[in-house]
């Protein structure tokens, strides 16, 4: 097995659904056209953390898929230290509608969205909040800090220390007050209701979709199950040098924590994979969020744009 290893550098920034299910009948053509094109979401959220109306609304040119939205989440916030208050957003994202493989390993994504659920709601996998070398605790002067961070220590959201932590969703709020997810969109994913089958939740930014945790036994065949996806990304049995002190900081609290091992788990190293799926079941590279470190995948395999 070979394993590539993450450097102490950043890879990313910090049920009454309208949305209707289609199946597409042309994925091997190259394109996601057949699903996702015409579908149009208002709700009000009255969860006392949000009391906003969450909208989106996608759409798809030739060329293009569209999402205009508000970033506003659709299911309960319950949970979590915001610092910032959720606020709407103007969204106006585009997407390849005719995804391809342009890289066999992958182009990591550097502080920005990795992609978007359907509702709307940013994926953003990594964090922008970091630690010194020397840092003795999370705490405001331990030597870390939650955003901005130019230490070469980079916080995981999930798993770790960072300081302001995730809701019930494995989301929280950026400064700018726009909510978005670092790891499965529970709230979502519950809504969807659709138990252990698979559930395609959004798109990356690349025009693949993105599935939460399962997929099918065999990847060709879909009449085989489905399973729990494995990430083929370990965490570290030793620490890397110069790290801060694993007696503070847990082996997990930094991204440098986790390796890439090829073929440990069921997904490379974007967490996807190829295969069949219930809207492109002609098979189609999609990826997925995992339960387990990266989560949201790291990297994209195709162009965004």
């Amino acid at each position: 097995m070979s394993a590539l290893l993450l450097g102490t550098i950043g890879l990313a920034s910090c049920g009454g659904s309208s949305l209707t299910t289609e199946t597409s009948t042309d994925a091997t053509a190259g394109t996601t056209a057949a699903y996702g094109c015409a579908l149009t979401f208002s709700e009000f959220n009255a969860s006392p953390k949000v009391n906003a109306t969450s909208t989106a609304r996608w759409t798809c040119s030739n060329t293009s898929r569209l999402l205009t939205g508000n970033g506003i989440p659709d299911h309960a916030v319950l949970t979590g230290s915001f610092a910032t208050p959720i606020s709407a957003q103007t969204l106006s994202i585009a997407m390849p509608i005719a995804p391809s493989v342009t890289s066999t390993t992958g182009t990591f994504l550097q502080k920005t969205a990795s992609g978007y659920v359907m509702n709307g709601v940013k994926l953003d996998p990594g964090t922008d909040g970091s630690c010194a070398s020397n840092a003795t605790s999370v705490s405001p002067g331990g030597g870390c800090v939650p955003g901005q961070g130019r230490d070469p220590w980079v916080l995981e959201a999930i798993g770790g220390a960072f300081l302001f932590g995730t809701d019930e969703s494995n989301a929280h709020v950026q400064p700018n007050g726009q909510y978005h997810y670092h790891g499965v969109p529970v709230g979502y994913v519950t809504k969807a209701n659709k138990g252990t089958a698979m559930t395609l939740v959004g798109f990356a930014v690349d025009g693949f979709p993105i599935y939460a945790r399962y997929g099918y036994t065999s990847a060709t065949n879909a009449t085989s199950g489905t399973k729990l996806m494995t990430s083929s990304w370990q965490k570290k049995t030793t620490s890397d040098a110069g790290r801060p002190s694993v007696s503070v900081f847990p082996m997990g609290t930094f991204t440098s924590d986790y390796q890439y091992v090829a073929g440990s788990g069921d997904l490379d190293e974007c967490n996807g994979r190829v295969g069949v799926t219930p809207e492109f079941p002609n098979g189609i590279y999609h990826y997925y969020i995992t339960d387990t470190f990266p989560f949201i995948q790291r990297c994209i395999k195709g162009r965004t744009s």
